[in-house]
Formats: C-alpha cells, structure tokens, sequence
C-alpha cells in the first residue's frame, strides 16, 4: 500500500513538475510549483521523516512560493513573454536537454546506490529536539542574519518594482 501511494504522489509530482516548465501563464506555473512541493512533502511523509515534510512546506510552499508570486506580479509578464526566446535557439537546447537525459538514465541504471536495501528508520523526537536546540542556540546569529537579508531583499524588491511618481 506504502508503494502505490508513493507510486501516486511520484507520478503527481512529476507532472506537476512538467507543468511547471510547460505552463504558458507564469502564474500558472508557479502554482504548479506549489502542488509540486506539496507531493514532495507527501513522499517525506511515506518515508516517515514529518520533519522534513513540515520544513518543506513552512519553508518552500509557505515562504518561497509567496516570494516567487510576488516577483511574478511586480514584473510585467506581457514584456517579458515578448523577450523569452531567441528565434532558433531551441534545437540546441533540446540537442542538450537530450544528452542529460540519457547521461542521467545512464548513471541511474549503472549505479549501486540505487539497490534494493531497507531504509533504516530512527523512531523517537530526540533528534529533533536536537535539532531545534542546535539551530536556536548555537546557530542564532546564522538563523537571524539570513533573516535581516530575506528582509532587505523583499524591501530592495519594492523599492525598485515601485512606479515614479510624476
């Protein structure tokens, strides 16, 4: 039962992820996104790791996401979908987009890492109590540092999406 859900919230996340490269409407795609990383805190939660599922939506789908929308509604999409592509630049790209595809499909099938072993599985909160304790006592400074430049990017990012006035 574990491996049909996985099996389904891989598939969703998959295309999701298509969607995103393949959505026209830049929201469209950032939403995609969103769904995207929701699957992927699914599949934390199938492997039994709730803290990464918990990260990854506080921190991707909460945070960035909003942050992306954000930067998505301050430009002007019309302009920049006029400027997206250079005429006969595509060949290459896919000729590239090909060859990672068959190195990656390559490396994937010749590697060991990939072999059929159980995951082993620590049960119990005191490695995330831990964790918690290390990131906010010992990491403070690093923790609010990023904090402060999260803020003064979001701040620079009004400053210069704001419309002259005269």
């Amino acid at each position: 039962m574990d491996q049909a859900f996985f099996l389904l919230f891989a598939a969703a996340s998959v295309i999701t992820a298509l969607t995103v490269v393949l959505a026209r409407n830049p929201v469209h795609s950032a939403l995609a996104l969103m769904a995207c990383f929701l699957q992927i805190s699914a599949i934390f939660v199938l492997l039994e790791a709730p803290l990464l599922a918990v990260i990854q939506i506080f921190v991707y789908v909460g945070a960035i996401m909003v942050l992306f929308l954000f930067v998505i509604m301050m430009i002007d999409v019309r302009e920049a979908v006029l400027q997206r592509f250079l005429p006969g630049g595509n060949l290459p790209a896919l000729v590239l987009l090909v060859l990672l595809g068959v190195e990656m499909l390559v490396l994937v099938l010749w590697s060991d890492r990939f072999s059929v072993t159980e995951p082993v599985i620590v049960r119990g909160g005191d490695q995330i109590r831990q964790l918690s304790t290390t990131l906010f006592a010992d990491y403070l400074l690093p923790f609010e540092a990023a904090s402060v430049i999260l803020l003064a990017a979001l701040v620079g990012a009004i400053v210069l999406a704001r419309k002259e006035q005269g």
